[in-house]
């Protein structure tokens, strides 16, 4: 997998691109991330790369230029992702695309915005990882790297790990517990305990139903609505609910 990211801030993806899973997917060779900055494609003594708006208003925008020689030069692998509000929203489903593909690039906007001849004639879509604004495309950049660097095989450990995750199966994950199995008379239910594999995998399930159906009902919508099986399975372990988390519960109040 290769991701390319075309920014003016190359020293934040680099940083972030050395740890985690994602640095050592790239020491282990299964990502390739090349990170470009746009300063390098500018023609004058100040490296600039954005100017003020025709027509008038607040702020810079970045120029053409720089971007389109940028590509021209480098030739990134296609998709070339725009990160901006307009664009296709980033869920499991899109990450799991992105990790499919074999190669993408993100292109990083900055202060008011960017020269729409880019947009409309340069980029092959946009990436947009939710519904408020940032200061530039860069955290943007580092979420999508994150999202779907984890999910090129042989990145986790255990290769299971992507499959149990929240919004994987359209759902939110079941509580985890670890040792000790009592702190400050907190207990980790017995299920878990039991030994009986079958048992456990059924709470799982059903946990991960009744948390995405208090705290994300929207989510359930989304799968069609609760079958037949899901409901009995709730049912079942009615009474082991986790329950809201403290912050549903206490806007519920």
């Amino acid at each position: 997998m290769r991701i390319d990211v075309l920014t003016i801030f190359p020293e934040m993806i680099v940083e972030f691109g050395a740890h985690s899973l994602i640095g050592r997917a790239a020491a282990e060779g299964l990502l390739d991330l090349r990170v470009h900055d746009l300063r390098a494609a500018t023609q004058d003594v100040h490296r600039t790369v954005d100017d003020s708006p025709f027509g008038g208003g607040a702020g810079m925008v970045l120029k053409a230029g720089p971007i389109f020689d940028t590509v021209e030069k480098e030739q990134p692998p296609r998709p070339l992702f725009l990160l901006g509000p307009g664009g296709r929203p980033l869920d499991q489903a899109c990450a799991q695309d992105l990790a499919d593909c074999g190669g993408f690039s993100l292109l990083c906007g900055r202060y008011e915005g960017i020269d729409h001849r880019v947009r409309k004639h340069l980029v092959d879509d946009e990436l947009s990882i939710g519904d408020f604004v940032l200061s530039g495309g860069e955290v943007a950049a580092m979420v999508v790297m994150e999202a779907v660097g984890r999910l090129i095989p042989g990145v986790m450990g255990n290769a299971d790990s992507a499959q149990e995750e929240s919004f994987s199966s359209g759902l939110l994950e079941h509580p985890q517990y670890t040792r000790p199995a009592e702190f400050r008379d907190m207990v980790v239910p017995d299920v878990l305990l039991s030994g009986d594999h079958a048992r456990v995998g059924r709470w799982r399930e059903a946990q991960a139903l009744w948390k995405t159906q208090l705290v994300r009902p929207d989510l359930i919508q989304a799968r069609g609505g609760l079958s037949e099986h899901e409901r009995l399975l709730m049912n079942e372990f009615e009474s082991e609910a986790e329950g809201l988390p403290r912050w549903a519960a206490e806007e519920s109040d």
